[in-house]
Order: structure tokens, then C-alpha cells, then sequence
């Protein structure tokens, strides 16, 4: 980077910000687009696996387009699988939920508050939970279940069903494509990139692909993993919304002991509001304590490893400042962006600490 003159520096810092300004103009309807490009990312190993493992049985390689549909095949098979298992299960446990909403907030008003206006000094008039009660009482309860609520909300404005419909089916499209042309994509960059600065750029994609790869496939199963470990645990000590609980855990986990502390906090409130017994937050505990211990000692470690280097903090802040600026798409791009940059950085850092201007003394 620091061959380059700084009228080319200029010109760079030029098109990274007018990319950007598209990019703000474009991101609604780019969703589809990048959740297709993550997808196909994810999937691209898989992919090449399949072409160099059928390639000794055969006189060539399995057809990457053969190798793509058998990916896609298993990956819709196992999609629906779990929509068929988990989907039910969760639109049960949040109409349970709501429904016993009016009686929770009862308990609350009726012991919980006291107990806070005697041991804490604060009175209870200022929590008004008569409006929350009547909310759940005229609203939801007789809405006939979750799912009932969001089919009716789709049926009443057909551009965002429209639109919904779209993106469902344009996303498996592109991703088929995106994957099908990766490898190609990635040579014709590569014959793109400046000549100069051939080995400088490759070396930043190569980390950045490391990171990428720890956070993106890695964390990802570690999400999934940890889901199943809380929903089962809380499951087993018969808590109604265990897998609700558990997957919130598991989905909010990418940022180290957030979802830890997000499921211990959720279940062990969910727990006294069902049982009103302390006691029973020992089994809530015990379960939240041994997802941290598979976390720490076998999950990460052995699906992220150390390469990431992204901070709690900056993880959040990426998250929250990707969605503020580019919405959903902003989502998607935030923790990819941010693990990009993280490289580039390091690679200022040393490029810092190597030149006279951190050397020389005066």
C-alpha cells in the first residue's frame, strides 16, 4: 500500500466512498443479493469438497454444477426438516407465551412489586402494567396464534407480500449461480487487481478469507450448537419456553458471553413466573453453566479458533451501525465489513511500526 502515489490513494478513497453512497441508495432491494453472496460464500468449500473427492472414482472431476445441486439438495432437505420440527414448536411456545402474558403480569403487580417497594424503597404506582394487560388481553390472545397474526398481516398489504414472495425465490436463484461461478468470479478479480501490488492484495484477501471463514462458518455452527445445548438443557428441566429461550441464547452468542447472559437473565425469569419457586433456578444455572464450559473449552476453540481479533464491543457497535445505516442489508454486511477491516488494520499497524516514521529518533 504505501507504493501507491497519492493521486492512486485519492482515486481509492474516491470510489470506496461513492461505493458506499450507492450502496446506501441500493440497500433496499440489495437483501436478496447478499444474502445470496453470504450463502454462497458458506457454501463454496462444501462445493469444492465434492469436486476433489469424487475425483478419484472418476477419469475427471464431479461437474461443478452437479457438485452445486447436490449441495443445494441436502442443504433444502435439512432447511425443511428443521422448519417442520422447530417452526411448530416455536409458534406453540410463543402463543404460550402470550397468552399467559395477562397472568405473569398479575404475579408481577401482585408480588413481585410489593417485594420491590419494601426492599427497595421505589414505588410500584410508577409501573403501570393494567395497559400491558389489556393489550394481551384484546389483542393477541384472541388473534388465533402467531402464525395466524403474520399470514393475516401479509395477506393485508399484497406489495409486501409481493415482495416477500421475491426475495424468497430470488435468493436460492442467485445463490445457485453465485455458487456455481464462484471460483470463476474470484480468478477474474484476481486478473483485475493492479500488478504492483499483486502480492500485498492477495495477502490481505488470504487473511481476510481466514477471518472471514473462523467467523462466518465457525460462529455460525457455534450459534447452532449452543442453541441446541440450551434448548435441550432448559427442555430437561421442564421449562415451558426452552427452545425459545435456548435459540434466542444460541442466535445472540456471536458476541462472547452476550448470550449467556441473555439466556440465564430470560430463562431464570421465565422459570420463577412459571413455578414461583427460587429453587428452580439452581437447574437453570447448572444448564447455562455448562453451554459456557462446551463454549469456551470445545466450540470455539475448535470451529473458531483465534483468528477473528473483533472485539465484544466492536461487535456490537458494527452490528448496531450497519443496521442504522443500511438497514437489514446493513446487518448481513456489518460483521464481514468489520472483519475486513480488522485486517486491514493490522496490516496499518505493522506497516506503522516498520517505517522510519515509529523508528527514527530524534
Amino acid at each position: 500500500m504505501s507504493q501507491l502515489s497519492d493521486s492512486q490513494k485519492w482515486m481509492i478513497l474516491l470510489a470506496i466512498s461513492f461505493g458506499g453512497f450507492v450502496l446506501y441508495l441500493l440497500s433496499p432491494v440489495l437483501m436478496p443479493f447478499f444474502a445470496a453472496a453470504l450463502l454462497a460464500y458458506l457454501g463454496d468449500p462444501v462445493a469444492d469438497r465434492l469436486e476433489i473427492k469424487f475425483q478419484p472414482r472418476f477419469s475427471k472431476k464431479l461437474s461443478r454444477s452437479i457438485a452445486v445441486t447436490i449441495v443445494f439438495i441436502t442443504l433444502f432437505i435439512v432447511l425443511t426438516i428443521i422448519a417442520l420440527l422447530i417452526l411448530p414448536l416455536l409458534s406453540q411456545q410463543i402463543g404460550y407465551l402470550i397468552s399467559n402474558m395477562p397472568a405473569y403480569l398479575d404475579h408481577i403487580q401482585n408480588n413481585v412489586l410489593p417485594m420491590v417497594t419494601k426492599y427497595m424503597g421505589i414505588e410500584s404506582s410508577i409501573f403501570d402494567l393494567e395497559l400491558f394487560k389489556k393489550l394481551f388481553s384484546t389483542h393477541y390472545v384472541q388473534a388465533g396464534g402467531v402464525v395466524s397474526q403474520i399470514v393475516s398481516s401479509l395477506a393485508s398489504s399484497g406489495l409486501v407480500l409481493a415482495v416477500w414472495v421475491a426475495n424468497m425465490v430470488l435468493i436460492p436463484v442467485v445463490t445457485f449461480y453465485l455458487l456455481r461461478d464462484w471460483d470463476v468470479l474470484i480468478t477474474h478479480i484476481d486478473g483485475l487487481l493492479p500488478r504492483k501490488n499483486l502480492s500485498v492484495i492477495r495477502k490481505l484477501a488470504k487473511e481476510s478469507d481466514e477471518v472471514l471463514s473462523a467467523f462466518l462458518r465457525g460462529q455460525f455452527v457455534v450459534m447452532l450448537a449452543l442453541g441446541a445445548v440450551y434448548s435441550t438443557g432448559l427442555w430437561f428441566i421442564d421449562l415451558k419456553l426452552a427452545l425459545l429461550i435456548g435459540m434466542l441464547a444460541g442466535l445472540v452468542s456471536f458476541v462472547p458471553y452476550l448470550g449467556f447472559i441473555v439466556g440465564i437473565v430470560a430463562a431464570s425469569i421465565a422459570m420463577l413466573l412459571q413455578t414461583h419457586d427460587v429453587m428452580q433456578l439452581i437447574p437453570v444455572i447448572i444448564v447455562f453453566s455448562i453451554g459456557q464450559m462446551l463454549e469456551g473449552m470445545l466450540l470455539t476453540p475448535v470451529l473458531v479458533g483465534d483468528k477473528i481479533g473483533l472485539h465484544p464491543v466492536a461487535v456490537i457497535f458494527a452490528v448496531l451501525a450497519g443496521g442504522q445505516l443500511f438497514g437489514f442489508v446493513g446487518i448481513l454486511l456489518a460483521l464481514p465489513v468489520a472483519a475486513v477491516l480488522v485486517v486491514m488494520l493490522r496490516h496499518m499497524h505493522n506497516e506503522y511500526k516498520s517505517s522510519s516514521v515509529f523508528n527514527d529518533v530524534v
